[in-house]
């Protein structure tokens, strides 16, 4: 129990950390890019991205974040969509009812793997929205 209390806890401390500096941390998103790609291979953050991605988001949003029959095709959403946006759907989820139809995007906010590596997995959906990165396993620099 307190191994579980202790985990909640640090997830707690990176949410807070990172709402406290989004603002910040969106403008530096939107001057620079989130990654880095050198000879065709990704950096150690975006390649860790791919694996947290594939471990918790390829179920609904489908490979290589090419979206599914229920959730949406993240390269293109992520061609409109902020930083901020991005982490505050991904930590606190999303409803849609839409012409009779309910879409969820669950919170996940109190997941270690998703929280606590959000800028990789927006690094690694950042670079495939802007076709720097094709589909597939990236490799590593």
């Amino acid at each position: 129990m307190l191994r579980r209390t202790t985990s909640l806890l640090a997830v707690a401390a990176a949410i807070i950390s990172l709402l406290a500096s989004s603002g910040s941390r969106a403008e530096e998103k939107a001057a620079d890019k989130p990654y880095s790609i050198v000879d065709g291979k990704v950096d150690k953050g975006t390649y860790n991205g791919y694996r947290r991605y594939t471990d918790s988001c390829l179920r609904c949003h489908g490979p290589d974040g090419m979206g599914s029959s229920y959730a949406p095709n993240l390269t293109e959403s992520l061609k409109n969509m902020s930083y901020e946006d991005f982490t505050n759907v991904v930590i606190n989820g999303r409803q849609n009812l839409a012409a009779g139809q309910e879409k969820v995007m669950p919170a996940f906010g109190m997941v270690e793997d998703v929280a606590m590596y959000i800028d990789d997995i927006y690094a690694y959906l950042k670079a495939r929205s802007d076709g720097v990165v094709g589909r597939g396993r990236p490799e590593r620099q």
